[in-house]
């Protein structure tokens, strides 16, 4: 089924990053970010001597859980009912939110903290609870930020890297409650105090907490979450109620298979030999916990994903976000210019993917790339991002078969020429002669702005012009001297 929700990219890609491209702060944050995390990976990642062989394990561990995901999808829910869960089946976004709304109402509070899920931020289920009275209150710093700042998420694992602490600073000063904005400074200790300050009185009323989860095991109902600051821990273990929204995709079949990712997450996301916290449960334990263990497994167009033999591996997403931190493009427009939860070269084939090439402007997301290919090097689970953007251009194309189409009547012209040697020949003397004026003093060889329809081509190159003389004419020419 195809997923709804916040995942659809809303302005077409290049006239969204065209307007980022002109902000010069935004530029600098974003570059000195992602730069200092690449450096950090770089640096972990050249400790392991195996770590190639680590990246084709996660490969092939997520793989095989595609394969059999109905049978384990089952595992789990026997496994975690069992243990005293509650497990619901959402097919997409709006029934995720009602599912999750429901489960609120009835505990009968106005108020939930959450831990930072992309799965939630995917369903647009802040906007959902807000919609019937309920404050869903942001507990990672970063998503802290974003929120107080009514902004949307820039990066899938630092939300707010598109702001510097200068920016913050006026931020908390402005929107967070009880500070004292004229002695708060931009030091990251004292932002991150007044932060601290603020959530401890939040996790120690809150009765319901919602999280997502990196990982679903199994063969025990086992849920995992890993993270940097300890909010998580906070959200997981002081409520009363636990609901814990889960793409189907992040199933693992055993406890073995988590080692492999435990080793690759915090590499790749945070340069880090390990995360900080790593917190796991297995629905209820009388008297310790949250009592009342909620999971919801959400498809969302997950379904329609894995049909696609080429466009599956998608599905081995961590969400560790490597992809972005090298990505060239990402580094000069940011997260919002993608338009969707899910920005750089991930998002650019998992919203397509997920909601449709035809909903909102997605079908622009697969041409925001340079195919370099440093995606596919950073990716701890060798998702092949450039062969994955290539075939949904692909299937861009193949979707307007049959229609008229001024760049293929072009193509179609220029293989006719092509095709025949004397046909080329006198079509590239032709073009000599008739670019001729164009030659400011016989120096130019580009042209970087051409009249419509062949704007189209120079408005992101240059258009050559013809060489005052061809390989063969040269050849020719030096036979004869």
């Amino acid at each position: 089924m195809t997923g709804t929700g916040n995942i659809v990219a809303r302005l077409p890609f290049p006239v969204a990053a065209r307007t980022k491209l002109a902000d010069p702060q935004l530029r600098a944050n974003l570059r000195r970010a992602t730069h200092t995390i690449r450096d950090k990976r770089l640096r972990m990642v050249g400790e392991v001597p195996d770590w190639e062989a680590l990246r084709v394990s996660g490969a092939a561990i997520k793989d095989d859980v595609l394969a059999r995901l109905p049978e384990l999808l089952d595992r789990f829910e026997a496994a975690a009912t069992a243990a005293g869960a509650t497990v619901h089946w959402a097919r997409d976004a709006a029934e995720a939110c009602a599912v999750v709304t429901r489960l609120v109402q009835q505990t009968g509070t106005r108020e939930v903290v959450k831990v930072k899920s992309m799965a939630t931020q995917e369903i647009g289920l802040n906007e959902a609870l807000e919609a019937v009275g309920i404050d869903a209150v942001e507990t990672d710093l970063a998503e802290l930020i974003v929120q107080l700042a009514d902004d949307q998420p820039s990066h899938i694992l630092v939300p707010a890297i598109h702001y510097n602490r200068h920016q913050i600073r006026d931020i908390f000063a402005e929107r967070m409650p009880g500070v004292d904005a004229s002695s708060l400074t931009d030091e990251p200790a004292a932002l991150a105090e007044a932060a601290r300050r603020h959530l401890r009185a939040k996790f120690l009323s809150a009765k319901v907490a919602v999280s997502g989860a990196n990982f679903a095991i199994a063969d025990t109902g086992t849920l995992v979450v890993v993270e940097s600051e300890g909010n998580g821990r906070m959200c997981l273990t002081l409520p009363e109620t636990l609901i814990s929204v889960v793409g189907i995709e992040k199933l693992l079949s055993t406890f073995g298979d988590l080692e492999v990712f435990l080793q690759l997450l915090p590499r790749s996301s945070t340069g880090e030999r390990m995360n900080p916290y790593t917190s796991m449960w297995t629905g209820v334990t009388e008297g310790d916990g949250p009592q009342q263990v909620h999971i919801v497994l959400v498809d969302n167009g997950r379904t329609d994903t894995r049909a696609d033999p080429v466009g599956r591996q998608a599905l081995r997403c961590i969400r560790c976000s490597a992809c972005l931190n090298v990505c060239p493009v990402y580094e000069r427009v940011g997260g919002h210019a993608y338009g969707s939860v899910y920005p750089g070269p991930i998002g650019a084939i998992l919203s397509p993917q997920m909601t449709g090439p035809d909903a909102g402007a997605n079908r622009t997301l697969p041409y925001a790339s340079t195919l370099c290919g440093a995606c596919f090097d950073a990716c701890p689970v060798r998702i092949d991002i450039p062969e994955v953007l290539v075939h949904l251009r692909q299937q861009g194309v193949d979707a307007k078969r049959g229609r008229p189409s001024a760049e293929r009547t072009a193509m179609r012209a220029m293989s006719w020429v092509m095709r025949d040697r004397r046909r080329y020949t006198a079509a590239l003397r032709a073009a000599r002669r008739g670019s001729a004026p164009l030659r400011r003093g016989g120096r130019q060889t580009a042209i970087r702005h051409l009249p419509w329809p062949l704007s189209g081509w120079t408005s992101t190159r240059d258009a050559p012009l013809p060489a005052p003389e061809t390989f063969r004419e040269w050849w020719a020419g030096r036979g004869r001297g």
